[in-house]
């Protein structure tokens, strides 16, 4: 995934980047996967996750190798992994795939971190980084995803689909609020070292 782009190099304002590119070429893909799993194309809607499930990885890879690391892709690669995740937990849902109840539980977690957003904005601090397992949360849920979609399948494959599927969904569920439990943990130190909800003592130039 893209998330780690600023491990290595420092983040640039550079717009016209390849790892950009496949960035929004993903976000271009989210309506294209709502329709094709609302008409019960469950093939192509496979394929157009696993491409995105790949391209999440490749923008990372490119990222690092071309040293295009961007603020621009700091932030458009997460908010490409949030969407398709939130469209496929709808699409799935709706479909009666997956109870409501995920949907629910992985939505509480999004919501609890991004309240933490507007008090980490007042200090001067954007989104937090992804960390690594945040990174291996959203790996595992795309590829439960399609495994689960895989599993409506008659027969022994759609079974065997199914099983593996909420092996992963069940993994990325707790990766998913551990990860999210580091990330208000982290915007809780933010905030005290800078004074409070508050405070501005200690903000970033």
């Amino acid at each position: 995934m893209a998330d780690d782009k600023g491990d290595l190099d420092e983040a640039t304002d550079r717009i016209l980047t390849i790892p950009n590119l496949i960035s929004v070429i993903r976000l271009l893909l989210v309506p294209v996967f709502a329709i094709l799993i609302a008409t019960h194309h469950d093939v192509w809607a496979i394929v157009v996750l696993a491409v995105s499930g790949a391209s999440d990885w490749l923008d990372g890879v490119a990222a690092r190798r071309l040293h295009q690391v961007s603020k621009l892709g700091q932030l458009l690669d997460p908010a490409a992994d949030r969407l398709f995740i939130l469209v496929t937990l709808l699409g799935l849902a709706l479909r009666d795939i997956i109870p409501w109840w995920l949907v629910v539980v992985l939505l509480a977690r999004e919501v609890a971190v991004g309240l933490t957003l507007p008090l980490l904005a007042r200090r001067g601090y954007g989104p937090q980084p992804v960390n690594f397992i945040g990174k291996a949360a959203t790996l595992t849920l795309m590829y439960a995803f399609p495994l689960l979609l895989l599993g409506q399948v008659d027969g022994w494959v759609g079974t065997v689909a199914s099983v593996v599927g909420w092996a992963f969904a069940w993994w990325g569920v707790g990766l998913y609020w551990w990860a999210g439990f580091l990330y208000l943990r982290g915007a809780a130190r933010i905030l005290r070292s800078t004074g409070g909800p508050d405070g501005a003592e200690g903000a970033p130039a």
